[in-house]
């Protein structure tokens, strides 16, 4: 491992969360905390377009064995 590798945890809870922030004081780890969102905008718009369309029924049902067709 070299000193400039980085590591991204995902604690899961609150608790998790600020037992790995003491954890990493208590070994003088520097560390920084971030709530940067690593999806595109324009992902994340087209994604919750989709959602929005299926609660609104707008989807074609195609049977699996029509697909290859």
């Amino acid at each position: 491992m070299k000193t400039s590798d980085i590591i991204i945890a995902h604690p899961g809870s609150d608790d998790k969360f600020e037992a790995l922030k003491a954890f990493m004081k208590a070994l003088k780890i520097k560390f920084e905390i971030t709530k940067e969102d690593n999806y595109n905008p324009e992902f994340v718009a087209k994604i919750l377009q989709g959602d929005e369309d299926i609660k609104a029924g707008k989807t074609t049902k195609i049977k699996v064995n029509d697909i290859w067709k």
